[in-house]
């Protein structure tokens, strides 16, 4: 029997199949896709990201629930698109120049996508250059940089830079995260706000989103 609690459960122990399942059959009874993902991705996305900040959980566990998230997005998200439910934002993610680790940055694309955004996901070791492209091409209004390594800090700043040089910095919202980070490296550099772990940063966005829809 299909139910949110099953989808729940099958997103939070990372049984991929048993997630599709319950999308499929919870489709199969009439629940609307955007109320699927929203009791049912968002929610358990939601729970695992809070025990992970209150140290509950750990990176694996918040990685196969992200996992799975995606396998239901898999099925959910075209229905989306064709009852014309827009993602809530457009967002450009990457690791910073000269950092070439992900596996955080993997997790809070996930975790974006599982909220409703649209991610452009740029991968790691991204130019100041290539960020202020991607925000140009996709007119993203959010940037999320990650970094790893507290020498490659210095590529956050530089990518500011960039974005100053480029007219963009004060029309676009900019989110930085990774360990070395700080909120006062984030004032310093002019970023926006920092995300202390991917459930924080989802957060913040999700305000940010409200705020900008609030004043259409």
């Amino acid at each position: 029997m299909a139910s949110y609690d099953e989808l729940i459960k099958a997103v939070q122990e990372g049984n991929f199949g048993e997630t599709q399942n319950q999308v499929n059959a919870l489709l199969a009874q009439g629940q609307p896709p955007n109320e699927i993902i929203q009791k049912g991705i968002v929610e358990t996305l939601d729970i695992v990201g809070k025990k992970f900040s209150e140290g509950e959980c750990f990176i694996p566990e918040m990685l196969v629930a992200a996992k799975a998230s995606q396998k239901g997005l898999e099925i959910l998200k075209p229905l989306l698109v064709k009852a014309d439910f827009p993602p809530k934002d457009t967002i450009i993610l990457g690791t910073v120049q000269g950092d070439l680790h992900d596996i955080g940055k993997n997790i809070v694309s996930m975790m974006f996508e599982g909220a409703g955004f649209h991610v452009i996901d740029l991968g790691y070791d991204v130019s100041p250059e290539k960020f202020v492209n991607a925000l140009k091409t996709e007119k993203a209004r959010i940037l999320a940089m990650s970094c790893l390594i507290t020498t490659t800090m210095i590529s956050m700043k530089n990518t500011m830079d960039a974005l100053k040089e480029s007219g963009l910095l004060g029309t676009i919202k900019v989110m930085i995260g990774g360990p070395p980070t700080t909120d006062d490296f984030a004032m310093k550099i002019v970023a926006d706000f920092r995300g202390k772990d991917a459930y924080d940063a989802v957060a913040q966005a999700r305000v940010f989103a409200s705020d900008a829809a609030s004043t259409k």
